[in-house]
């Protein structure tokens, strides 16, 4: 979904966000300077209540991963106003514009997936043929089985 723009004004890419929630009329690229190649290509400025401006979210530069090898801007803006982080892209070019778009991640388990925590007799801890963090060692009521534990432990 798009939510907005950057396009070139006066030299700077100059732009805006806007959402059913979150209004950001006046937004601005910087590029980053810097030999790290981890560092971000973009940092993204917004203008505060008392007309400065305030870095807001950064962007590093990606290639899509289908065959046209599209490269493209991805990166985040967070403030403490926003109830979260907005993960943003931007597609286009420098001397053209950016056209700023939004897709709602997808929730990550890091627990494995449902077929790893299934409890295929129905009781008793979940199974985990791989991943997750292994056997339990609790019993069905609670209680420590299988596993030995230490009465001094060195610290």
């Amino acid at each position: 979904m798009n939510i907005g723009e950057f396009k070139p004004s006066n030299g700077r890419l100059m732009g805006s966000i806007a959402t059913r929630t979150i209004d950001l009329p006046r937004l601005g690229l910087r590029a980053v300077e810097s030999s790290n190649d981890r560092a971000p290509a973009f940092e993204v400025l917004a203008l505060n209540v008392g007309n400065r401006w305030v870095q807001v979210g950064a962007l590093w530069q990606a290639v899509a991963k289908h065959t046209t090898g599209e490269v493209f801007f991805q990166g985040t803006i967070d403030d403490p106003s926003l109830a979260e982080p907005l993960p943003i892209a931007l597609f286009g070019t420098e001397e053209e514009g950016y056209r700023i778009a939004w897709r709602r991640p997808q929730r990550r388990d890091d627990f494995g997936t449902p077929a790893q925590r299934g409890r295929p007799d129905g009781a008793g801890a979940p199974v985990h043929d791989q991943g997750g963090f292994g056997e339990s060692t609790a019993g069905g009521n609670g209680e420590l089985v299988g596993a030995v534990l230490a009465d001094d432990v060195p610290y």
